[in-house]
């Protein structure tokens, strides 16, 4: 049988608000093609672009820096936790609620993998509806994760924690115990349970907790 690959990150646009009160990415030409017409020789021309934004745009990687002074940032981050990682999807209705508690992953064997929560909250992206009332993990569910040796968690929401909760547990207790958190992912209903490898590997930027990750699962 052949693999497929399959796309889970959301595209990053000029002006679109991934998490509201962080400002829109600003995508332009830094050098256009017709600029560049000047400076190369005759029929040759060069596209170089420019992009101005927060780490927290798209789909993104959290490392133990962004909640920790002392963590290790994006570019340290190990491969084995960010490529070919095997990966299981958790399927958490949004609409039996908001919580996905430690219940829901008590039956699964999650050491060494990639746990992929997919709630369907990904339908509601580019709209308010998308910034209210979204599914999130508990306490308990990160310190279940943290306790069984989970890789990296994900999520097609808009934050892995409860945003009233401004103690944010899950993200505190996943990346004190070093295991990255992918949030704003999208289409994990085309994944199955399991037989896939995960991939969510950000540019090596020293100094950052965050970085935009192109997601995708490989399905064997």
């Amino acid at each position: 049988m052949t693999a497929s690959l399959i796309d889970v990150s959301h595209v990053v646009e000029s002006g679109m608000i991934t998490y509201r009160g962080l400002p829109a990415p600003l995508i332009c030409d830094f050098l256009s093609r017709e600029a560049s017409r000047k400076i190369y020789a005759p029929g040759t021309e060069f596209h170089i672009g420019k992009i101005e934004m927060v780490a927290n745009t798209g789909t993104y990687v959290d490392a133990p820096f962004h909640r920790y002074a002392d963590g290790i940032d994006v570019a340290e981050l190990p491969l084995d936790r960010l490529a070919n990682v095997p990966a299981i999807v958790v399927h958490a209705d949004a609409a039996s609620g908001q919580a996905v508690t430690a219940n829901a992953l008590r039956n699964l064997d999650v050491r060494g993998k990639a746990v992929l929560v997919r709630t369907g909250w990904d339908a509601h992206w580019r709209t308010d509806h998308y910034f209210e009332g979204h599914p999130y993990l508990t306490r308990d569910a990160a310190e279940y994760l943290a306790a069984t040796g989970a890789a990296l968690v994900g999520i097609d929401s808009y934050n892995i924690d409860d945003t009233t909760d401004m103690a944010r547990p899950v993200h505190s207790t996943l990346l004190a115990a070093g295991i990255p958190i992918v949030e704003h992912l999208r289409g994990l209903n085309h994944l199955p349970e399991s037989g896939v490898r995960f991939f969510a590997v950000p540019v090596k930027v020293k100094g950052m907790g965050t970085f935009p990750v192109r997601a995708f699962a490989l399905v064997e």
